[in-house]
């Protein structure tokens, strides 16, 4: 307890300080914070201290009353009536029971000094043996617990062995260190799992990552997303070190997180692009798209947003379907020669053949592209590669032309489809021109593979077929086809789709 002169001195010279609670301390040397800034409050509200305080006595003589009954009406057990009332401690209760009522007060009289020493060193002897419990041995001697105790520690010390504490039947296990240590080993790899199973559950679930990602493949972006989502669970720390994040790096995209995203706007616009076109385009096609929006910004930040966003699309190469057959006709000129140039519609046309292979079955695509603009001018799909499905897509493609005089040149690679008779009459009544590549060599027929490529990884690749049955692929397969030739922008063609392109020339399409 401090004086009045005591705490007014503080308070006072607190003030002069500039109430600077650290300084005020050291040059007193007391008190404590809380009690500084409490006597400040009391003299700023009063314009004084109270010259003492006089602490209110914490339970009232209505609670030392109820206490007393209650220990009178139930047994005159002191623990039932702490355990009943929360309130108050055996010593404060003996106190009150004293002070209310005396008679009830009984005075135990120890019996030790009346026993000759002789049963003394039995009692103890008795009790280092464990020939029965503490309990019972003094219950036999008749006095407490305490007092055979006391004899213990004046016959033999306070330094004894502490054996007789316990059971000697039951030593303690030589492995029981490298138990205890094992067990701690496995709990810690319980805590360590655990956290790794929630981080992954949680950048699946904010991130949308798959259950399997690799930790180390997140940003220091994403990975204090983690940290912040679970450290009510963990501790930071703990956190960091699994994630192997640097604590300068936490805190540093943490305050990044915390200012506003200017380009909030152009992120959600780049995935709804992205998702709405096959899930295909890069950052070019994207920034060309955002442009049609109206949402200006360089093609540079269209690439570090697309990189965070993790907007890539699916790239991959499969085994090419072959229709070789042999030499069953005459091979006409490779009239191309791998130039798949055209200064306008209906020039060159090129054609081929390609294999969807999904668990329902497989599937056939016959296209012709026009190398104006990568147009297909005509399709057919089926589940067989035979003539009729490239006859098929050839009477579309001719009916295209029927009624202007362009007679395009038709390039195919050296199939057997494009040898039959069949194709070589419908050619030949068209007054078409017949172009074939080299045998085994893609490279003449580039621009049809080209297309192929892109079909299969914007539509084919990057998407489960398990559930799919054959007229849904087909439907799927023709539903892209379309929105190729009519949706999807070409960067080329000044960021314009095929027939776009084709209406801004005033071509019919």
């Amino acid at each position: 307890m401090f004086s009045y002169e005591d705490r007014l001195r503080a308070v006072q010279l607190y003030i002069k300080l500039g109430k600077r609670i650290g300084l005020t301390i050291r040059q007193l040397g007391y008190p404590t914070k809380n009690a500084l800034r409490n006597w400040y409050r009391e003299y700023e509200a009063c314009q004084d201290l109270r010259a003492s305080y006089a602490r209110q006595p914490r339970y009232s003589d209505a609670d030392k009353r109820r206490a007393v009954d209650h220990y009178l009406d139930h047994g005159r057990c002191i623990a039932v009536t702490i355990m009943a009332l929360g309130y108050p401690s055996r010593a404060l209760f003996s106190a009150w029971l004293q002070e209310l009522h005396p008679q009830d007060c009984v005075r135990v009289v120890s019996r030790s000094s009346e026993l000759p020493a002789e049963a003394k060193q039995s009692a103890v002897i008795a009790l280092c043996t464990r020939q029965s419990s503490a309990q019972t041995i003094a219950d036999e001697v008749g006095v407490c617990r305490g007092s055979l105790y006391k004899w213990k520690n004046q016959l033999l010390g306070h330094d004894v062995s502490a054996s007789m504490k316990r059971k000697q039947d039951a030593p303690a296990s030589s492995d029981q260190a490298a138990l205890e240590h094992q067990l701690e080993a496995l709990r810690q790899d319980i805590r360590r799992l655990q956290l790794e199973k929630d981080l992954l559950k949680k950048a699946n679930e904010l991130l949308k990552k798959e259950l399997g990602i690799d930790q180390q493949d997140l940003t220091n972006r994403e990975k204090t997303l983690l940290v912040d989502a679970l450290k009510s669970t963990y501790s930071v720390m703990a956190l960091l070190c699994e994630l192997k994040l640097p604590r300068s790096s936490y805190f540093y995209h943490r305050a990044r997180l915390q200012v506003a995203d200017k380009y909030a706007d152009v992120r959600k616009a780049m995935t709804d692009i992205f998702e709405r076109n096959y899930s295909c385009y890069g950052s070019r096609r994207i920034h060309a798209s955002l442009a049609d929006r109206s949402m200006t910004v360089s093609e540079k930040v269209v690439r570090r947003l697309m990189k965070e966003e993790r907007l890539v699309a699916a790239t991959s190469k499969r085994r090419r379907y072959g229709s070789y057959m042999g030499e069953i006709s005459p091979a006409p000129d490779n009239l191309l020669n791998r130039d798949f140039r055209a200064s306008a519609p209906n020039e060159k046309w090129l054609t081929d053949i390609t294999e969807f292979q999904i668990p329902a079955g497989k599937v056939y695509l016959s296209p012709m592209i026009d190398c104006f603009d990568g147009m297909v001018v005509s399709w057919s799909i089926g589940t067989r590669p035979n003539a009729e499905l490239v006859n098929t897509m050839l009477d579309a493609a001719i009916e295209k032309v029927a009624a202007s005089d362009s007679r395009p040149v038709v390039h195919s690679d050296r199939g057997g489809h494009y040898r039959w008779p069949g194709w070589l009459s419908r050619i030949a009544d068209a007054k078409l021109t017949r172009s074939m590549s080299r045998k085994g060599c893609s490279p003449d027929n580039a621009a049809c593979e080209g297309f192929f490529g892109r079909l299969k990884i914007e539509m084919f690749y990057s998407r489960d077929w398990l559930h799919t049955t054959i007229d849904e692929f087909i439907a799927c397969l023709d539903a892209y086809i379309r929105w190729y030739n009519e949706a999807r922008i070409k960067v080329s063609l000044g960021a314009r789709s095929p027939v776009e392109h084709r209406q801004s020339l005033g071509v019919a399409v």
